[in-house]
């Protein structure tokens, strides 16, 4: 997959062209809806790490090496940071070698910012524009739901990752994850969400 994605580029451009060979389905979505968010929106450098580490994330799961919570991004820096020494990036190097890995096709296939603004400008038409003023409390909430959807999923990777290499015995499960609010006044306990859909607490209550 990744020799064909670094063939002639023609008029789709280059993420769009690796979107396809990896078969990396909804990748490009993400990659408009992190520009454009109004919260904890990605600049084009980090959108360009996040692709390459899906990139390499797929690519070894294609090759079904099964990795730790961690080990992609530890991976991806080994490959790509210049203040890595030339003999930790080698190691680096040979252990993908070893699981199956063309690396210079992969970093081939490897993109920059500039390919990222392409893609979003001129292949999804996506185009950034700062927040108006709204609802603070909306913001804020969906920034803290935003938190607690990226804690379930890493959790969820280090159990399975555990679960898989037999360090961790457990059964069918769910991954909850809440924040809870208590008022030393009142002492009541409020759901972070249903607090600031209801405004107050009983103490501001009639």
């Amino acid at each position: 997959m990744a020799e064909d994605s670094t063939r002639s580029s023609g008029r789709t451009g280059k993420v769009a062209r690796v979107l396809d060979a990896y078969d990396l389905t909804g990748l490009g979505d993400e990659l408009v809806a992190h520009w454009t968010a109004e919260e904890d929106r990605m600049s084009l450098r980090e959108l360009a790490d996040y692709f390459n580490r899906q990139l390499l994330a797929s690519l070894l799961e294609q090759h079904r090496v099964e990795t730790l919570a961690g080990e992609v991004d530890n991976l991806y820096e080994l490959l790509t940071d210049d203040e890595v020494t030339s003999g930790t990036r080698i190691q680096a190097e040979n252990q993908l070698r070893e699981y199956g890995v063309d690396v210079d096709a992969l970093r081939s296939d490897f993109v920059t910012r500039q390919a990222i603004h392409t893609y979003l400008t001129k292949h999804r038409d996506a185009a950034y524009e700062a927040p108006d003023t709204g609802d603070v409390v909306e913001r804020r909430l969906a920034e803290l739901q935003r938190l607690q959807s990226r804690q379930r999923v890493v959790t969820e990777q280090t159990l399975s990752s555990l679960s898989n290499s037999d360090r961790l015995s457990i059964g069918t499960h769910q991954v909850l994850v809440s924040t809870r609010v208590q008022c030393a006044d009142c002492g009541r306990q409020f759901d972070v969400a249903d607090l600031l859909d209801r405004g107050a607490c009983d103490c501001e209550r009639p």
